[in-house]
């Protein structure tokens, strides 16, 4: 049996609801308790509907809409970083791409969506109770999507976990690196990249990225870009125009990008 398509509603605060077409009564956190199907198959996109004291907007659950309404436990990498580094890291269509850790599939949705069919995305994360979390918010971006690329998920520490990954593919195009300690992965995974293959690290603290720095430049990695990426939001003004919106810059991590040239 076809699993039921998807609906993104959408509430008027912005709060995102992806739910599943289901034909039965079910309880759905922040909405209340009605029959999916029931309610919302007369509804077209951008059409509003009413469910309790709510109005929604019904929009095809796009990456923006999944990754709003995805479930969370493990902090995520937003798509202001998840951009940056998959244009930095050239990841495309075609790609084998090894991920640690999977955390709540924030960076994996991302990636998945721009390697489409043709690509193939391997996550690693030794927590199961962010594991569970991540691989359903994938299970149903591939839902939702045509193009989903072949998927392996390694249960483990990265670098417990080489020869699994190789048996897997033994060589990658691109890795993410997304833990509490870089080094002993950077050890361990680098020699998986192929010639040319780019590896990121995102760290939440200075202090890790002087780590991963050296620890990339001690198995012969190029540096090739180590930063951070600030976001600021504009808004309309009361008086006309637009200005920034008032509070702090959007940093979330210093990034870093080392390529395998030799």
């Amino acid at each position: 049996m076809a699993d039921p398509p998807l609906a993104a509603l959408v509430e008027e605060n912005g709060r995102v609801h992806i739910i599943a077409l289901t034909d039965e009564s079910l309880k759905i956190k922040g909405i209340g308790v009605f029959n999916p199907y029931a309610t919302l198959n007369g509804v077209e996109d951008g059409q509003e509907v009413q469910i309790g004291s709510k109005v929604f907007t019904r929009l095809p659950p796009r990456l923006p809409e999944l990754v709003q309404g995805m479930k969370r436990r493990a902090q995520t990498i937003g798509s202001k970083d998840a951009g940056v580094l998959i244009a930095r890291l050239g990841i495309g269509s075609g790609d084998v791409v090894l991920e640690a850790g999977l955390g709540s599939g924030g960076q994996s949705m991302h990636l998945a969506r721009v390697l489409g069919s043709s690509g193939h995305l391997i996550t690693v994360e030794p927590r199961e109770e962010h594991s569970d979390v991540g691989l359903e918010n994938l299970m149903t971006l591939s839902k939702a999507i045509e193009a989903f690329p072949q998927h392996s998920h390694v249960h483990g520490r990265i670098e417990s976990c080489v020869e699994e990954i190789q048996s897997i593919s033994e060589q990658v195009d691109a890795i993410l690196l997304d833990l509490p300690e870089h080094p002993v992965a950077i050890r361990s995974v680098a020699p998986l990249l192929t010639i040319g293959g780019r590896l990121s690290c995102y760290c939440p603290v200075s202090s890790q990225l002087e780590q991963a720095w050296a620890a990339c430049e001690e198995v012969g990695l190029e540096i090739e870009w180590a930063g951070e990426v600030i976001e600021r939001e504009w808004g309309k003004a009361s008086k006309g125009g637009v200005r920034p919106v008032n509070g702090p810059f959007g940093h979330t991590a210093f990034l870093l990008i080392a390529q395998r040239k030799a």
